[in-house]
């Protein structure tokens, strides 16, 4: 969370907050494998009260480089990644 200090019109100090956190993730099957796709939702407070959303997705495939991510999703990837998984998406890269 970033903390961003700034006066109103009246002079009055406000706080602005920007909070990030994935607020959904989904596993999805494709052609065999599956994926997991992230939406994390970046959310703008004045003073406690959301005045901004919005949303950025990304997808990871079975061969995805997971250091970046939460433990929730790693946790997740670490389920559904099995090797078969990993072997199903890697024959599909080389159908392509």
């Amino acid at each position: 969370m970033r903390l961003v200090r700034g006066q109103s019109n009246q002079g009055d100090k406000m706080a602005l907050t920007e909070e990030t956190k994935n607020d959904k993730i989904e596993v999805l099957q494709l052609a065999g494998y599956p994926v997991i796709q992230v939406r994390t939702a970046t959310i703008i407070k004045r003073d406690d009260t959301e005045i901004s959303r919005s949303f950025h997705r990304h997808v990871l495939t079975p061969d995805a480089d997971l250091s970046g991510e939460d433990a929730d999703v790693v946790a997740i990837a670490g389920t559904v990644f099995t090797d078969d998984a990993k072997a199903a998406h890697a024959a599909a890269q080389e159908a392509e």
